[in-house]
């Protein structure tokens, strides 16, 4: 199983083109990147159903741990074809998940600026932000341990170094707690207020007391 270290940034817009001019200045350019991407937020994992509309591919993925519970993320992809991403979001959502669905657009560019993976992005939930990963080697075929401590110190300490260098403040852990939980909180609410909305009203027409 892969492991991804990740670390993310919210900011202006002004602050989104500063970092975005020196990545096209100082970064390899690794390309534009725009998602389509039906996501589920389970109690202690992520899965997420992906129409990667810049590389034409799409994609099903396990993360097995939640954003704001530490910057670890061990991971499993299948690819699968675009034609079957509508019929992958009706499986999940018929196993029962569909009140954890969420859909977003990301606008996307993606950059290496030594040795760390840097993805511009912007999306409606987010506002422009970036996220800041180093991928861990995966384990020996027959192997399932993780990366050593030390490994999983070295690629956070990597990202922070990075980050510093371009001027970029890192969340920390609680606020991207915080502000996922207020995402979350916002979107029961929009669904709750469209199912409201959708029910046939149960208020009796004048004279039919």
């Amino acid at each position: 199983m892969a492991m991804e270290i990740e670390m993310r940034a919210r900011f202006d817009r002004d602050a989104h083109d500063r970092l975005l001019s020196r990545l096209e200045r100082d970064g390899e350019d690794l390309g534009r990147d725009d998602k389509q991407i039906y996501f589920y937020v389970l109690p202690d994992k992520l899965l997420k159903v992906t129409d990667n509309i810049a590389a034409g591919s799409a994609k099903i993925t396990l993360k097995a741990n939640r954003i704001g519970r530490g910057p670890a993320f061990p991971e499993t992809e299948i690819p699968i074809a675009r034609q079957d991403v509508a019929a992958a979001v009706r499986i999940f959502s018929g196993l029962g998940f569909a009140s954890r669905m969420h859909e977003a657009f990301n606008r996307r560019h993606n950059f290496r600026f030594d040795g760390v993976e840097i993805a511009v992005k912007w999306s409606e939930a987010w506002g422009f932000h970036a996220e800041f990963e180093v991928l861990l080697d995966d384990p020996p075929p027959g192997r399932t341990d993780q990366p050593a401590r030390s490994a999983l110190d070295d690629a956070e300490a990597r990202i922070r170094a990075v980050a510093a260098e371009l001027d970029v403040p890192l969340m920390s852990e609680r606020e991207l707690a915080d502000f996922t939980a207020a995402f979350e909180a916002a979107e029961r609410d929009r669904r709750a207020g469209a199912a409201r909305a959708a029910s046939p009203s149960t208020e009796r027409p004048p004279g039919e007391h």
